[in-house]
C-alpha cells in the first residue's frame, strides 16, 4: 500500500515540475517530458484508488456500497475531466522557426493550436540548446485578436505585430528577452 501510495506521489510531483518548467522562462526538455496532466494526475488517481482498494477490507456491504459510491464519482467526474483536458490540451503545432542573425542558439517558434472556435497562435523565444534550453512566451494572441507578424529586427530584437498593438523586445546577452515596448499599431 505503502509503495502504490508514493509512486502516486511521485506522479504528482513530476507533474508538479513540468507544469511549473511550462512558464515563461522554463526549462524546454523538462516540460516537454512532465507537463501531461491527464497521463500523470491519471496514474496518481488510479494508483491512490488501487491501494485504497488493497487496504480496505470490504466484506461488509456498508464498504462494499461505499466503494461503488466511490467509483462512481470517480467515473462521473475524472472521465469528463480527462476527455476535456485531452480535447483543450496545449498540443499545438509548430508552424515555423526563425533563427536569429548571427545567433543560431536563438530561435522564434510560432505555434498554431485550433481550438474549437477560433485558431490561438503564439510565438516563443527558444534560447540555448539540449538541457539548458529554455523557452520565452512573447505572445498569444487569441478569439478577437490576430498574430499579423514576428520577426528579428536585428540581432537582438524581435518585433512582434498584432492588429492593434506593435511590440518591440530586446534580448539580452543570456537570451533572455526584456520589454516589451508597446506602441499602438497606426490604422
Amino acid at each position: 500500500m505503502w509503495g502504490l501510495g508514493g509512486a502516486a506521489l511521485l506522479a504528482l510531483l513530476a507533474y508538479a515540475v513540468g507544469r511549473y518548467e511550462s512558464r515563461s522562462g522554463g526549462l524546454v526538455v523538462v516540460e516537454r517530458w512532465l507537463d501531461h496532466p491527464v497521463l500523470l494526475v491519471g496514474t496518481a488517481v488510479v494508483l491512490v484508488l488501487v491501494s485504497l482498494i488493497v487496504e480496505l477490507d470490504f466484506r461488509t456491504p456498508e464498504s462494499q456500497v461505499g466503494l461503488a459510491g466511490g467509483l462512481v464519482a470517480l467515473v462521473l467526474l475524472g472521465v469528463p475531466l480527462a476527455l476535456s483536458t485531452l480535447a483543450a490540451g496545449d498540443s499545438g503545432v509548430r508552424t515555423a522557426r526563425e533563427a536569429a542573425p548571427g545567433h543560431p542558439d536563438r530561435v522564434l517558434v510560432f505555434t498554431d493550436a485550433a481550438d474549437s472556435f477560433e485558431p490561438d497562435r503564439r510565438v516563443e523565444l527558444l534560447t540555448g540548446s539540449g538541457w539548458s534550453a529554455r523557452h520565452w512566451s512573447l505572445g498569444a494572441r487569441g478569439p478577437g485578436e490576430r498574430l499579423l507578424r514576428a520577426e528579428w529586427s536585428g540581432p537582438d530584437r524581435i518585433t512582434v505585430t498584432s492588429e492593434k498593438e506593435i511590440q518591440v523586445f530586446t534580448v539580452g546577452e543570456d537570451g533572455t528577452p526584456a520589454g516589451p515596448s508597446s506602441t499602438p499599431r497606426p490604422r
